[in-house]
């Protein structure tokens, strides 16, 4: 990979799942959580861009969800049957409820131990090239790569961490004042 002496990446390749590549990445996303959010004023935690979307909370508790459904149960679903049985549907919103009355430090907790064992399992299958073609059914895409899924889960962690930051620094929309010119995140619609 280049980078220039503004370290700026100056390559354009695109990238395909890499297990040595996206473990260290989904071993760090429990971390990353906890050192943005743990011990926060819970405005922070709750804090959403308005009506029907989410907070850093609410995301946690989405990941949650995640690592018991849908990242290393569908891997493992694909390795045993391909495409003959698909995918069981995903409740994107299942964390409304599994989270109530929950702390985000348990949240926290709880997402760190579930990501740890999956990164184990994950790194325990030792996936070949050949692996990573295998083909899976997915409920609304059709026919899927392993090396797809997994890709969508180093992408979906980004995807996330980038959504709490945005949600966090909306807070502060207004209070920025003209500096919110110079902010994109503060002036982009959701």
């Amino acid at each position: 990979m280049g980078w220039t002496d503004e370290g700026r990446g100056t390559s354009n390749a695109v990238a395909t799942f890499d297990p040595a590549e996206a473990l260290p990445l989904l071993a760090r996303t429990p971390a990353v959580l906890r050192a943005l959010l743990d011990g926060l004023p819970e405005a922070w935690a709750v804090a959403t861009e308005g009506p029907g979307t989410w907070s850093a909370f609410d995301v946690v508790g989405h990941l949650i969800h995640g690592e018991r459904t849908d990242w290393i149960p569908r891997a493992e679903l694909i390795l045993a049957h391909g495409e003959s049985r698909p995918f069981d549907v995903f409740d994107r919103f299942a964390m409304f409820e599994a989270s109530r009355g929950r702390s985000l430090g348990e949240l926290l907790d709880t997402f760190t131990r579930l990501r740890t064992q999956n990164v184990a399992r994950l790194d325990a299958m030792k996936l070949s090239p050949a692996d990573l073609e295998r083909r899976g059914r997915h409920p609304e895409l059709g026919s899927v790569t392993l090396g797809q899924h997994l890709a969508t889960w180093v992408a979906h962690d980004l995807s996330h961490l980038a959504q709490i930051a945005r949600v966090m620094g909306r807070r502060y929309s207004e209070a920025a004042g003209p500096w919110r010119a110079y902010l994109p995140m503060l002036r982009q619609e959701t």
